[in-house]
């Protein structure tokens, strides 16, 4: 049994990786080690697994089709845990380019190569972004995603389409996990608490775009890798007696989330009260691509494998803090 996780070096895919291998399975990762933010955090978190035998690292870029093929024919994984992809959505805004490349180009080299190896489950990563101009909350897996409001989104969307179209023509089972806003050790420097936390330590002002009117459904990250090995265990089937293979590929979908949205002021003043800080705050209107409010629905998650997040935001943002004042030594 072996499991490839792509973007290992990544937030999510660290503490996947770490979660698997502390379960003794064996893994292989892949991660391109790009520079969309500090290299040397993504080297810290390779190196905090590196030394495990049961662990395998391969520099790759997914959106090298010839690489990622020769990998797959080598390497024959089980499962795959496709996380790889250019995050961030006012990034996309500057750079269009790379979200084709990772997110579209580099998707479809995987899910060939699934394909071609008789992978029994990929399971790969969505976003909330999926439900762009949605405005009923909570969000919904049953809701229509056709408005998205940003190219990651779009992209994201792209993904689950493909999957089902995968899991349609060649019966590979594939699972999507539309992600809530994932916090906590070891997370991502360009993410709004990471940024903030920053900033108000700097002394300098922080940037709230839309004056702070928007929800955030803030999961943290022990809960959402709870949700994803659960979710990874959970391998969809088409139903044998299925005579229209349309209607029941081995396909599903999931939000993953906390399903208690916070305002971004709230989440705030959480983070002064734990600093013991007042933050500058810069209010600007809302950024061109960003989704007003975000609530997951997770009940179909809970119903299907027991998913039941227990973090709420003032512990995780206290553990969020005590990682970042160890790693970057500060007293």
């Amino acid at each position: 049994m072996t499991t490839l996780i792509t973007g290992v070096a990544g937030f999510i895919g660290y503490h996947m990786a770490e979660a698997l291998l502390s379960k003794g399975e064996k893994v292989v990762g892949v991660d391109n080690l790009n520079d969309y933010y500090d290299v040397a955090l993504k080297r810290a978190r390779l190196s905090r697994i590196g030394a495990n035998p049961l662990f395998d690292f391969r520099k790759i870029d997914i959106s090298d089709r010839f690489l990622v093929r020769e990998l797959f024919n080598t390497l024959k994984p089980t499962t795959v845990v496709h996380l790889a992809a250019q995050a961030g959505v006012r990034y996309s805004l500057t750079n269009p380019h790379a979200y084709i490349e990772s997110n579209i180009n580099g998707f479809l080299n995987i899910i060939e190569g699934c394909k071609k190896s008789e992978v029994q489950h990929l399971i790969y990563a969505s976003s909330s972004s999926v439900y762009g101009g949605n405005t009923v909350l909570p969000f919904s897996e049953d809701d229509r995603v056709e408005k998205p409001l940003s190219l990651y989104g779009a992209t994201k969307i792209s993904n689950e389409l493909m999957a089902r179209v995968y899991s349609d023509l060649y019966n590979i089972p594939t699972t999507g996990l539309r992600f809530f806003t994932v916090y906590g050790p070891w997370g991502r420097p360009d993410m709004s608490l990471f940024r903030f936390t920053k900033n108000i330590i700097a002394n300098e002002p922080i940037d709230v775009f839309n004056d702070g009117n928007h929800k955030r459904d803030f999961t943290y990250i022990d809960d959402i890798i709870n949700g994803l090995v659960a979710a990874s265990n959970l391998v969809p089937s088409r139903p044998p007696d299925e005579p229209d293979k349309s209607i029941s590929p081995p396909y599903q979908i999931f939000n993953i989330g906390n399903g208690r949205p916070v305002e971004l002021l709230e989440m705030i003043k959480i983070l002064e009260n734990a600093l013991g800080r007042k933050a500058k705050l810069n209010f600007m209107p809302r950024q061109p691509g960003d989704v007003h409010d975000t609530h997951a629905n997770i009940e179909l998650l809970e119903k299907m494998t027991g998913y039941l997040p227990k973090t709420d935001l003032e512990t995780g943002i206290s553990r969020f803090l005590a990682w970042y004042k160890e790693f970057y030594r500060i007293s």
